[in-house]
């Protein structure tokens, strides 16, 4: 199982464009941990440049309210807004194809699972050492669950909310 999700995100990852490849690098960038003291680093010493200079009675680059400042930031954060979604929505996609892969493996091992009760049973049946008797909750075990039944139930629940 372990080789399959692996071999799903390299799939992954050679599907994506090198835009996507780009935008996943600097979404990274960003979201490191350093980056945020980086940027109060920043933020800090345009603050105190600009105000130093306005003390030397020169005329500072950015004065109070830093507008430039404000302006940088709002931009700043549309972009990294705009990377973070883009970054998340194509890891959904990789969840998405994770969770369909699940699924359809549940379902291939329910029906194992009820065919090989169903030859146990049919063994023990034909066993003339054991008793022949009727198990009702071994042929319960033994019907596969019909995917099209769960997922109505799934979604009935889901309709009547917690």
């Amino acid at each position: 199982m372990g080789q399959t999700t692996a071999h799903l995100r390299e799939v992954h990852q050679q599907d994506a464009s090198p835009l996507q490849h780009r935008l996943d690098q600097v979404t990274a960038v960003i979201g490191w941990p350093g980056f945020v003291a980086l940027l109060a680093v920043a933020l800090g010493l345009w603050i105190t440049g600009n105000l130093v200079v306005a003390r030397l009675g020169r005329v500072p680059l950015d004065p109070p309210p830093f507008v430039w400042l404000q302006l940088a930031t709002s931009a700043g954060a549309l972009v990294a807004s705009c990377l973070i979604l883009t970054t998340q929505r194509r890891e959904d996609r990789l969840a998405d194809h994770r969770s369909q892969l699940m699924l359809e493996l549940a379902i291939a091992n329910d029906q194992k699972i009820a065919k090989i009760i169903e030859l146990i049973e049919e063994s023990r049946r034909d066993n003339p050492s054991l008793s022949d008797r009727v198990d009702a909750e071994a042929a319960t075990m033994a019907t596969p669950s019909n995917p099209a039944e769960v997922l109505e139930v799934i979604r009935e629940l889901s309709e009547q909310g917690p």
